[in-house]
């Protein structure tokens, strides 16, 4: 890109360059070859005499002894280099009586066809002043670099200013909640000084320094005595020395007034050259100091704190509960405690209200544990909805006291978006030192108390004990054989015959998963299915049962026996996180399976779940053909509401309405009302648990035409079953 500029006259171009030589802050002048002076420049004439520029002749006959004749003559030919010398300007007393060093660089030119020689002189403390302001700067950098606390580092900028100007008194001060002045640094400013203006609002007419903060500009006070913005203030200077002041505003990135640099003189005079360089490079370190102080906060409360409520997080309490300890055993104190709080049902809130409503919930059940505890005590918050509080020198019944106070203060409502929310935690309790003397372990043993709480119905406390230890290790024992059984085809399935009461005849048959593990030995069903929802094995367990089961049906029904289903039991869990239809669909197209050979068992709880998902995929399985079958039908949260609403096929009669049925009149009863409302609606009915033909006759009166259970045949492999549907009758008769 090029650009055209317009054209100058002659004279306008000459105007431009004395205009800049004027401005500039080098001494010029032009002398000929006699050492004539031809011209000067307005800062040389303003050195030498500012009041009477008619006596700068006479000024300039001072200047010095010259050049030594053969020097000059070398100098004006050239023959040496014109490399630049030293000079000494002695000035008029009137103007200056102290001498000025200058540096002199010489340069020869033309002018109308006469030779002339151009001088430029640069005083020798303006460099000197510059360097020692360029030394401040890095040592200050440095310092910051260093990761020095805030106070030292400005502290350092002072002193350095002070050094460079003996006659300057420094100062920072900053602005604290946007409105109040609070001392940084003054290292020669009293005491007495520094804490009557701590506090002080800022504000139009508040001194220099409250002046420039409100205004967002410089504010130079050259007499502290009578300037109408120190009035109020004036007494607090002047007994000490204070006759000037001007501010600074330091301004952060985002626009906020966060401090004031402040350089106070001793004689009511205006800031010199050096003291506004001193400004223009001291202004953008404090800035610089101060947003790294912010920053570095920032990144230690992100370190140590919990950005939600912000509570100290596991790292900060895990630190602070290890210095507690260390001087409860130094101190040889013998109580302790911590408590591990969880709250209940949390997830629920998530789901139904969104995380932005659960994030209240955890703010102010943060604000209400916060108030229940002592000064000496400590809270966190230690991930999702964990907290945790250290509790020094707590004996246990101290300990309870507490936990007591922690639940009442969860116990009342809260109100999260208008709508009303009840609360409740589980708790755990670990002592020390019984229950550990190092934080880790108490905090273990704090969480195991905890999961007891929940196992015993939630909105409690429990304190650790070693059987829970003990209880732990097995749990950890039995969970890793689980991972190696289900990924090492460690399980097996076993198949429970379902019996069509009136003629004995096979009506399908349940898959069952076996475990039998070489060291622990045989474990239950109903200890080893919660165990695999509650690690993680739910799925992976339950896609095998299915896939597994599919299989061998389609073996058998190649092989032409009598199994014309299989029922499969499937976790609620496993809706939650996997596509059931797609998965099935797969399964019934690889093995060429009707998908009225496939039965789902599912529970109540899965029933009653209003999530469009799971609702959608029940609606899928029973379009697709496969039927579904309530299991224990009326030990849990029954209701006929879903079994109107939802693709239903089937309904099993838990075992424990069948086991008293010759003996117990309700029993009967309520076996009769589930079979009648199995019929009403159309469902099929399956009792469960029959082991006598007398239950077998009860039923049938009743009207329950299919059972299955011990008395009418056991669960077993496949290989015994086929040997089994070879016998000809397989159910007594009435």
């Amino acid at each position: 890109m090029s650009v055209t500029l317009p054209p100058r006259s002659t004279s306008t171009v000459e105007q431009l360059l004395v205009d800049t030589l004027s401005g500039i802050g080098l001494g010029l002048l032009w002398v000929d070859e006699r050492r004539a002076l031809h011209h000067v420049n307005d800062t040389l004439q303003t050195w030498l005499s500012p009041a009477a520029p008619a006596e700068l002749g006479q000024a300039l006959s001072t200047l010095g002894p010259p050049l030594p004749e053969a020097e000059w003559q070398a100098l004006w030919r050239g023959t040496t280099p014109p490399a630049p010398f030293r000079w000494t300007l002695y000035r008029p007393a009137a103007v200056d009586p102290a001498p000025l060093p200058v540096e002199v660089r010489c340069h020869r030119l033309h002018h109308e066809g006469q030779a002339l020689m151009a001088w430029a002189l640069t005083p020798i403390a303006d460099r000197l002043e510059a360097e020692s302001v360029e030394q401040l700067q890095r040592d200050v950098l440095e310092a910051v670099a260093l990761g020095r606390p805030l106070a030292v580092v400005l502290d350092l900028l002072c002193r350095r200013v002070e050094t460079l100007a003996p006659e300057l008194i420094c100062s920072v001060l900053s602005i604290e909640n946007g409105r109040l002045l609070h001392p940084l640094a003054g290292p020669s400013l009293p005491l007495t000084y520094c804490a009557a203006i701590d506090g002080l609002a800022i504000g139009p007419a508040v001194g220099s320094c409250g002046t420039a903060a409100w205004r967002r500009e410089a504010v130079e006070v050259t007499d502290i005595a009578n300037d109408p913005l120190w009035a109020p203030y004036k007494g607090l200077a002047l007994p000490l020395g204070l006759a000037a002041c001007w501010s600074t505003p330091i301004i952060s990135l985002d626009g906020a007034v966060v401090a004031t640099f402040a350089l106070y003189q001793r004689e009511p005079l205006p800031a010199r050259p050096l003291h506004r360089r001193m400004v223009e490079a001291c202004a953008p370190l404090v800035r610089v100091a101060i947003q790294h102080e912010a920053n570095r906060a920032e990144i230690e409360r992100l370190a140590f704190f919990d950005p939600l409520t912000g509570l100290p997080n596991r790292r900060l309490f895990t630190d602070r509960a290890r210095q507690v300890l260390q001087t409860a055993a130094r101190l040889g104190q013998s109580s302790g405690a911590v408590l591990l709080l969880d709250i209940d049902r949390f997830k629920n809130t998530n789901d139904s209200l969104g995380h932005a409503a659960g994030d209240q919930v955890l703010i102010e059940v943060s604000h209400r544990l916060a108030l229940e505890l002592r000064d000496t005590d400590s809270l966190a918050r230690l991930g999702g909805d964990e907290f945790a509080v250290l509790l020094p020198g707590c004996a246990p019944i101290e300990a309870r006291t507490i936990a007591d106070k922690l639940h009442r203060a969860l116990s009342r409502p809260l109100v999260i978006g208008g709508m009303a929310l009840s609360t409740s935690a589980s708790i755990g309790i670990s002592i020390y030192p019984e229950d550990g003397e190092e934080t880790g372990l108490l905090l273990k043993n704090a969480e195991m108390a905890m999961y007891e709480a929940k196992r015993h119905g939630r909105n409690g406390s429990r304190f650790f004990t070693p059987a829970l230890n003990q209880a732990a290790d097995q749990r950890l024992q039995l969970e890793t054989a689980l991972r190696h059984a289900v990924s090492h085809e460690g399980l097996s399935l076993v198949y429970q015959p379902k019996l069509c009461l009136d003629s004995g005849a096979c009506a399908g048959v349940e898959v069952l998963a076996r475990w039998h593990d070489p060291a622990l030995g045989n474990i239950p069903p109903d200890r080893f299915i919660p165990l695999a929802e509650e690690c993680g094995l739910i799925n992976a367990l339950d896609a095998w049962v299915l896939e597994s089961a599919c299989a061998q049906l389609a073996r058998w029904q190649a092989q032409g026996l009598a199994v014309p289903s299989v029922s499969v039991n499937v976790s609620p869990l496993r809706f939650h996180h996997d596509d059931v239809p797609a998965h099935v669909s797969q399964l019934l197209a690889r093995h060429r399976l009707p998908a009225s050979a496939l039965t789902l068992e599912i529970t109540e709880r899965l029933m009653l779940n209003d999530e469009t998902r799971t609702q959608s995929d029940l609606r899928a399985l029973h379009d697709m053909g496969v039927r579904l079958s309530v299991d224990d039908f009326g030990t849990g949260y029954s209701s006929l509401g879903y079994l109107k609403r939802l693709p239903v096929s089937e309904l099993k009669l838990d075992q424990r309405f069948v086991r008293d049925l010759e003996t117990d009149a309700g029993d009967r009863a309520l076996a009769s009302a589930v079979i009648g409302i199995g019929q009403a609606l159309g469902l099929q009915v399956v009792a469960e648990g029959v082991e006598t033909p007398a239950q077998q006759r009860l039923l049938r009166e009743a009207g329950c035409l299919i059972a299955q259970g011990f008395g009418l045949a056991r669960p077993m492999r496949a290989g015994d079953l086929e040997a089994w549907l070879a016998r000809p009758v397989h159910c007594a008769r009435p």
